[in-house]
């Protein structure tokens, strides 16, 4: 159970021979979920961002790491530009209108198109902080947006934080759907519980005539979550309004039925124990 583990001060890695990070001073975070996608370009930080926003509209307590380091999405999505506080050594997560706390290296920089030029081991210590020196406060979910691929920052988030469960995002491309299967393996060889598939730009309605155009081919979610054994939470269609909507920081005003289904899993696992280690 959660309880149990929260009492230990730090636990290995499976098989890794790095600690597991216990939980942050002073915070209490129930439930951490990654969101993860083999590739770059298929909309996993607007996944992250939508979902929190569908935990906080049923009045969750939510957290939002972004641990894309190098290309931090989630301030701009949310309409955030300034600065994070730091008070006695602790970072203040900022937080959005609909209360979510948010932490990025983009609310860190003086300018926010700085570019971050790090390697791995940089990457993954500031991963590391997000976690630790950050004000988190009690949390019901924390959503980590972890970086594409398989490299340092997802194995640290992985190794390092106490994950619960992980989202894996594809869109229909071939190409999408060959290095997505890489994360899968990697999350099962890291002993990480999935929680389910989301394939984004799954097609697009023509606003004039209603006619379903697929824009990146023809959905491959099902195919790929009977291929893998993962559970399909949903399509998510290429909509102008989302596009318009996160260029405006303003990804709270968009409609998140889907999501909806989605944290009905989380319950779900939970209660099958399938989520608590």
């Amino acid at each position: 159970m959660k309880e149990d583990r929260q009492t230990e001060e730090t636990t290995k890695a499976k098989g890794s021979g790095i600690e597991k990070l216990s939980q942050p001073e002073n915070s209490h975070i129930d439930q951490t979920i990654a969101v993860m996608s083999g590739k770059g370009g298929v909309g996993k930080s607007s996944v992250s961002a939508l979902l929190a926003v569908a935990l906080a509209r049923q009045k969750y307590r939510v957290g939002l790491l972004d641990a894309d380091i190098t290309g931090p999405s989630i301030p701009k999505l949310f309409g955030m530009h300034s600065q994070a506080e730091v008070k006695d050594k602790k970072i203040i997560p900022t937080i959005s209108k609909l209360g979510i706390k948010v932490i990025s290296l983009n609310l860190l920089l003086l300018k926010e198109d700085d570019p971050v030029i790090w390697r791995g081991p940089l990457i993954g210590g500031a991963v590391k902080q997000f976690w630790t020196d950050v004000l988190w406060g009690d949390l019901d979910y924390m959503i980590v947006d972890l970086p594409p691929g398989t490299g340092d920052a997802p194995l640290t988030v992985m190794q390092s934080l106490p994950l619960d469960g992980l989202i894996i995002v594809s869109s229909p491309q071939d190409l999408a759907v060959m290095v997505v299967k890489k994360a899968i393996k990697m999350a099962r060889m890291m002993d990480v519980p999935l929680v389910g598939l989301v394939e984004n730009m799954s097609g697009l309605v023509c606003p004039h005539c209603g006619e379903a155009i697929e824009m990146f081919g023809k959905s491959k979610a099902e195919e790929v979550a009977l291929s893998t054994g993962l559970k399909l939470l949903g399509r998510l269609p290429l909509d102008p309004e989302l596009s318009k909507l996160a260029d405006d920081g303003a990804v709270e005003n968009y409609p998140v039925k889907i999501f909806n289904k989605i944290t009905d899993r989380f319950k779900e696992m939970a209660e099958k124990k399938l989520i608590w280690h």
